[in-house]
This record gives structure tokens, C-alpha cells and sequence, in this order.
């Protein structure tokens, strides 16, 4: 059996490559869906979220064609990856100086109907990831840590549109919204630090 049976044209397992591309369709396809639902019924949350869809697409795109660089290109990519995890919460902010204008709450099914739906999707991801989430350093680590955070985002929005249905408020879209930005935070400076080790030691080698 020869390398390229093993491994791709750049040296990267056939497996990684499959679980990126694979997820990077789930993101778009689900990014389309979730912000025409955020637009129509105007959730903070479900904005943040939608962009969040568009980041991971971004990200796993970038891992894999960070999969070709040297340790120091792809421990410098990681870098600015981490930095990508921050647009969620730019766009939540967008969203929250609106919803502070016009004070109305999201319809709570179609709010809690595609919290559900994104959920599906972004544990999918999780678990495709998991699996090779220990190649190419910091790089796949964000890719499994954004699809993972996500997880989390989706059932504080579905959260948000129980509590709606019962309480119509503005309030609990915010604070889904404001949890999302939280996560992807942690997220950033997590990967962040762990590829600046990253590109320490491969400076040193």
C-alpha cells in the first residue's frame, strides 16, 4: 500500500479532508435558513447564530487549506481563525441596537423550531469532527471547538423561545444572544493561545 492511499496529495488524511468538506456544506446550507428565519422574525439570537453558521463554513474552509501550510503558517493561521470566532458577537451587537429601537419579541415557535434544527446540524458537526479533531493542531481544534460551542448556543435558543412562549419579551432572545457571544469569546482565546504554543514551537524547531 503506498502513501496516497493513506494519506492526500498534501500529506493529510483522506478521513479530515471528507469531515471538512462535509461540514463546510452543512454550515452554508444551514446559514441560509436559519437568518431568513432571524430576518423575518427578528432574534437577536438566531442573527448571531446564522453568522455563527457562516463563520464555522469560513473556518473549515480555511482549515482545509490550511492543511498544504508548514507547522508555523498553519500555528499563524490558527491566530487569525481565532480571531474569526469574534463575528458572532459583532453581529449580535448589530442586532441588539435594533431590537432595542423596535422592542418586539420573536415569534417563539419559529424561534424555538430552528434552535432545534441547528442544534441537529451543529451536533452532526460536532461528532464528524470529534473524530479527527487531533490532526493539524490548532487549526482542527477550532473547527471541533466552534462546532461543539455551537451546540451549546442552539439549546440556550431553544431555551430562549420556551421562555418567550410563556413571557413575551425581547429579554430572553438578548440573553441567548449575549450567551452566544460568551461562547465564541472563550472560544477565540482558547484556540488563540493554544496556536500561539503552536507557533513558538515550531519557531524553535
Amino acid at each position: 500500500m503506498n502513501m496516497n492511499e493513506i494519506q492526500g496529495a498534501d500529506g493529510s488524511d483522506p478521513r479530515l479532508i471528507a469531515s471538512l468538506r462535509l461540514v463546510i456544506a452543512l454550515n452554508l446550507a444551514y446559514f441560509g435558513i436559519e437568518l431568513g428565519v432571524a430576518l423575518a422574525i427578528g432574534s437577536v439570537a438566531l442573527v448571531a447564530d446564522s453568522v455563527d453558521f457562516l463563520e464555522d463554513m469560513a473556518v473549515n474552509s480555511l482549515v482545509l487549506v490550511g492543511l498544504r501550510f508548514a507547522p508555523l503558517w498553519r500555528a499563524r493561521l490558527g491566530m487569525g481563525l481565532a480571531l474569526l470566532l469574534l463575528l458572532p458577537a459583532v453581529a449580535g451587537i448589530f442586532m441588539l441596537v435594533h431590537k432595542i429601537g423596535a422592542p418586539s419579541p420573536p415569534a417563539p415557535l419559529p424561534l424555538g423550531l430552528t434552535g432545534l434544527g441547528a442544534l441537529a446540524v451543529n451536533t452532526s458537526c460536532a461528532l464528524i469532527l470529534a473524530r479527527v479533531r487531533s490532526q493539524s493542531g490548532s487549526l482542527t481544534r477550532a473547527a471541533f471547538l466552534s462546532a461543539r460551542n455551537d451546540t451549546a448556543a442552539n439549546i440556550a435558543i431553544i431555551a430562549a423561545a420556551g421562555v418567550t412562549a410563556f413571557w413575551p419579551s425581547i429579554w430572553p432572545d438578548i440573553i441567548a444572544g449575549a450567551g452566544i457571544a460568551v461562547l465564541n469569546a472563550d472560544s477565540a482565546r482558547e484556540i488563540f493561545a493554544a496556536a500561539q504554543l503552536e507557533h513558538r514551537a515550531a519557531r524553535e524547531d
